[in-house]
């Protein structure tokens, strides 16, 4: 793999500085609201190109997650329960910025009976009574010992497009993921492409955390054999000192190679790049 094992950043990896009037309505639509993002609470690099361009990811059921991912920057611990006013809250920053396609995910709610599913369908009702033809990509969690449950809550709020991500190959689960199991999201994709066939169906992986080629190759054919149509590939970078390390930098050059490996496997839309991330231009 063509890499770069430096202890800085190499000269590909540059931050986005947000900016402008654009960028300053999103920052303070949000504030005004209460309204979670993955931008700030994940520390993604890309806030400042996202809000500068009016988009952002919104983050339903509160900024505390059940589990403990040492990749990731979202705190961990005992969640609130779901906020009633959210779904109504989120539609007001719809309508408020302009957002034609949005993106929603969560923190994993291992806490509630369905995995938080109820609050996701609600929040697209909400959004659908302001403007019936917005679009919609979800990013859910695993739903751990309540996929039927949730689906079936899910199945109300369709279209949309169906993400949930793997992260990683599944020999780093245990260093890089040791809440989820990689058979059990590979499980998630697949009842969702054969309840939903229709549905498209998106994962991502991190790149840098130390898999092979031949890892990320076999991951990605697991993933279209359970269905999956779409992949995000992008560069792990180091969100905390408490998070894992980057163990290396994969260049511009490679993430295109990956790209095209993907389209070879049958994917019919990639993203690959070291700043993706699995909602990176999502309405592209």
């Amino acid at each position: 793999m063509s890499v770069v094992t430096k202890s800085q950043f190499p000269p590909w990896i540059k931050q986005h500085l947000g900016g402008g009037s654009t960028y300053n309505k999103t920052a303070k639509t949000l504030e005004e609201l209460g309204i979670q993002t993955i931008c700030t609470n994940a520390k993604c690099p890309n806030l400042g190109e996202c809000w500068s361009r009016g988009t952002a990811t919104v983050l339903i059921l509160g900024n505390i997650c059940t589990r403990n991912c040492p990749f990731c920057a979202v705190g961990h611990g005992k969640p609130l329960p779901p906020d009633p006013k959210e779904p109504e809250n989120v539609a007001e920053m719809t309508q408020r910025i302009g957002v034609k396609y949005l993106v929603v995910t969560s923190v994993d709610r291992d806490d509630l009976p369905d995995g938080g599913a109820a609050q996701f369908r609600d929040v697209l009702a909400a959004c659908r009574r302001r403007d019936p033809e917005m679009r919609f990509e979800l990013l859910v969690p695993d739903f751990r010992d309540c996929r039927e449950t949730a689906l079936d809550i899910l199945d109300e709020a369709r279209p949309f497009v169906f993400g949930h991500n793997v992260e990683t190959v599944p020999d780093l689960y245990l260093k890089a993921r040791p809440g989820g199991d990689y058979q059990r999201s590979l499980g998630l994709l697949k009842a969702v492409k054969e309840r939903w066939p229709d549905t498209p169906v998106k994962s991502s992986m991190m790149l840098g955390l130390g898999e092979t080629d031949a890892q990320i190759i076999e991951v990605m054919q697991d993933l279209r054999a359970s269905g999956c149509d779409r992949i995000a590939l992008g560069q792990y970078l180091r969100p905390s000192r408490d998070s894992l390390e980057v163990a290396e930098f994969v260049t511009p050059e490679k993430f295109a190679w990956w790209a095209e490996k993907a389209r070879e496997l049958g994917f019919d839309w990639v993203m690959s790049s070291p700043f993706t991330r699995s909602s990176y231009h999502a309405d592209e």
